[in-house]
């Protein structure tokens, strides 16, 4: 990083006024009588409504379009546990998103304790307030824990976007590089290096989705994931393979696949060059990927290659999928954001990588052309069909699996 990006990243966090999000009145309070609405005594009538049924708070509150990020700042981004006020500017950061690209209104909130059953509660505690709550920056293997546990205790959808969302991009990309490379998920064989949260999520979307689990690798600092290997915990075990494989180097040897999700620079040369012809390469570490592009493509001219930056094609990012899969989970009051509803985003975002490329797009992004295939399988950020293309069959999945409240309007 520049010494001169570094400075604009923190005037832009603190100019003109500090932090990035900020609250907005819905409702006139200019004079007596609509603060006699707004307040004392016309508020009673709605507290009224809402004690005797509690579902009139999405009619007479903005609970409907509301979703809180929280986070205890325990892996912030590439940082790592810098604690929750640290992690402040990424949940601002996460709420602008929220706001920018799906309309729905986002509070961030950083709640100081490491201890998982004191987050739950605190979480829980809270959880009417909203229409959603997005997780985020929580360390492996707690959030697994309490994600779970709030998704028992709340009736609204829990969503750790390090997770799913990472997940469900993750997945588009991997379903259209394949494709586009002669290849099926349901045939190929995947070396994961990485096994915290995000990987995990990836490899049981993909397994959802069709992938073989006999077929997976996962490696963790230890080497990989096998049966029988001492000192792994729950959720890496769901991911030990019957194999004699024990480095990368082995595992990679004649992959399809490899999904990084770890660490700078650990994917040698020497190891892409002994995957499988027409390999995929989800290089997602950031800032620096476990192999860099250029190198990547000096090496082999038939790889495809994603990473997790804006400055190479295939961009792996979050923001194709949470704003818009919560804006379809709200629209239907989901309890949840189930397999179903996942699997409908992956295919939803999948789809609009095929579809022609608008001009205004194509000028956003400096790009002259954007055609789908072998740098361009996955939408830009900035496509306003995400939002057309993917809440829509996220909120029709959520009808279809019963676990929306209300039907869906097309309108």
């Amino acid at each position: 990083m520049s010494k001169d990006f570094k400075q604009a990243a923190l005037d832009y966090h603190a100019n003109p006024v500090p932090g990035k999000i900020s609250m907005e009145l819905t409702k006139a309070a200019e004079t007596q009588a609509d603060l006699a609405l707004a307040y004392s005594p016309g508020v009673a009538e709605p507290c009224r409504e809402i004690a005797l049924n509690p579902d009139e708070a999405y009619r007479y509150t903005g609970k409907g379009n509301l979703v809180a990020v929280i986070s205890n700042g325990t892996a912030v981004l590439g940082l790592g546990n810098l604690g929750a006020l640290a992690s402040k500017p990424v949940m601002e950061g996460k709420a602008l998103l929220f706001k920018r690209f799906a309309g729905i209104n986002s509070i961030d909130i950083e709640v100081d304790t490491e201890d998982a059953a004191s987050f739950i509660d605190t979480v829980a505690n809270i959880a009417g307030t909203f229409g959603g709550i997005n997780l985020e920056d929580i360390k492996a293997p707690e959030c697994f824990e309490i994600e779970a546990e709030l998704g028992r205790r709340c009736s609204i959808p829990i969503f750790h976007d390090d997770q799913h969302g990472t997940a469900i991009v993750t997945a588009a990309g991997m379903v259209n590089a394949l494709e586009i490379q002669g290849k099926r998920l349901e045939d190929a064989v995947i070396t994961c290096l990485g096994a915290g949260a995000a990987a995990i999520a990836c490899l049981r979307l993909l397994l959802s989705m069709g992938a073989r689990r006999e077929n997976i690798y996962m490696l963790d600092r230890r080497g990989v994931i096998y049966e029988g290997r001492e000192g792994v915990n729950a959720y890496k075990q769901e991911f030990a393979n019957r194999t004699d494989k024990r480095t990368l180097t082995d595992a990679v040897s004649g992959a399809d696949v490899f999904l990084g999700l770890s660490g700078a620079d650990l994917l040698s040369a020497d190891m892409l060059l002994s995957m499988a012809d027409r390999p995929v390469v989800f290089a997602c570490s950031n800032p620096d990927p476990e192999i860099s592009p250029d190198l990547a493509h000096s090496v082999r001219s038939d790889l495809i290659m994603a990473t997790g930056r804006s400055d190479y094609p295939n961009q792996v990012n979050n923001v194709l999928g949470f704003p818009f899969i919560f804006r379809g989970a709200l629209d239907v009051r989901a309890s949840t954001i189930n397999e179903e509803m996942k699997i409908a985003a992956v295919k939803a975002l999948s789809a609009l990588a095929r579809e022609p490329v608008s001009a205004a797009v194509l000028a956003a992004c400096g790009e002259t052309e954007l055609t789908f295939g072998p740098k361009y399988i996955l939408p830009k950020a900035i496509d306003p069909r995400l939002l057309e293309w993917i809440a829509p069959a996220v909120a029709r999945a959520a009808v279809d699996s019963g676990v929306a409240r209300i039907p869906y309007s097309e309108s």
